[in-house]
């Protein structure tokens, strides 16, 4: 009986023991959880869903501002059209407004821009009748005005023509998705690679970017740590009150030769190569960075690369291409 007392009194010393070392760690691991891996957006970096890629074409002019919902898109290239100004080509991924617009017409070097990105849903107003066959062969779903009544690509009474034609994103693509042969594609491989900032070079505090008729400038903010955005010396301004801006900004140098399509006013249509190789400067973080773009097939993704050949980092944030066929005017 005492023996059996002794082995008791021995069992209940080494739980308590357990208790204070081993058995603790064994509560911690069996209330361990693994953390659910945060899912990212493909196109800015950021924190958020990926979902259907759509493509609006929006009017650049003048009277075309102060634009509405360029704000939210991931990604903005901003192209050279007939008469030397500028129109954007808004990619949107992540978030989509109510509205966008004004939206205008295709052009021939959108088609390029948008393969390297899978099937996506490109909205515009209309095009050239020399380009729709060539629309229609191309890797996109042709989601235009032409195609949809009025209640998704509707007038904004209190803007001029041709820059009042305003699309309901949301609605558009319900009406796509419910028509079983139209397929749109969401990322899957993110175009960019995000990271930390690469080695500092030459603090940047401005970058100027002409055309012909058009001029863009991107200043650093050094309180919001973003590129701001102004248009022809004015700040470019969106219909919400937004200061438009870019986390991460390359101006990439490309060859613009006449294209064998027009406007009706007999403007020659301006054809931007995004496929090849060619210099840009990619801006981040209040600095420029010399890079190399190259892109050898329509459906690849452009690489940017430093001279060393290692792929540069983007920013996580809002993105701006802006297509040319001058170096840049780079001020410390």
């Amino acid at each position: 009986m005492k023996l059996a007392r002794r082995i008791f009194l021995l069992i209940s010393l080494m739980v308590i023991l357990l208790s204070i070392t081993g058995v603790n760690r064994l509560s911690e691991l069996a209330n361990f959880q693994l953390k659910p891996e945060i899912e990212k957006n493909l196109f800015n970096g950021l924190p958020g869903s990926n979902n259907q890629i759509l493509a609006v074409k929006i009017d650049d002019s003048t009277p075309a501002h102060p634009q509405i919902g360029v704000e939210d898109a991931d990604l903005v290239y901003v192209e050279q059209v007939e008469g030397g100004i500028t129109r954007l080509a808004a990619i949107y991924t992540s978030k989509l407004p109510p509205l966008i617009g004004p939206v205008r017409s295709a052009r021939i070097s959108d088609l390029e821009i948008l393969s390297q990105f899978g099937r996506v849903g490109f909205a515009y107003s209309g095009a050239q009748s020399k380009m729709r066959p060539v629309i229609a062969a191309a890797n996109l779903e042709n989601l235009s005005a032409e195609r949809n009544p009025p209640s998704i690509y509707g007038k904004d009474p209190n803007r001029p023509g041709p820059v009042n034609m305003i699309l309901k994103p949301d609605l558009l693509l319900e009406r796509a998705n419910a028509n079983p042969k139209i397929r749109i594609d969401t990322a899957i491989t993110s175009p960019f690679i995000f990271g930390e900032q690469p080695a500092a070079v030459a603090i940047t505090s401005s970058v100027k970017v002409k055309w012909p008729s058009a001029r863009y400038e991107l200043r650093w903010d050094v309180e919001s740590s973003k590129w701001l955005i102004y248009f022809n010396d004015k700040p470019k301004l969106a219909a919400s009150g937004l200061h438009l801006y870019a986390d991460t900004a390359i101006i990439q140098i490309v060859s613009i030769t006449p294209s064998i399509y027009g406007d009706k006013f007999g403007e020659i249509t301006p054809f931007s190569k995004t496929t090849g190789t060619g210099k840009a400067v990619l801006l981040r973080d209040g600095f420029a960075y010399p890079v190399d773009w190259q892109r050898n097939l329509e459906s690849d993704v452009t690489s940017w690369r430093s001279a060393d050949g290692k792929d540069v980092k983007f920013k996580a944030g809002k993105i701006w291409i802006l297509l040319t066929d001058k170096p840049p005017v780079l001020a410390p």
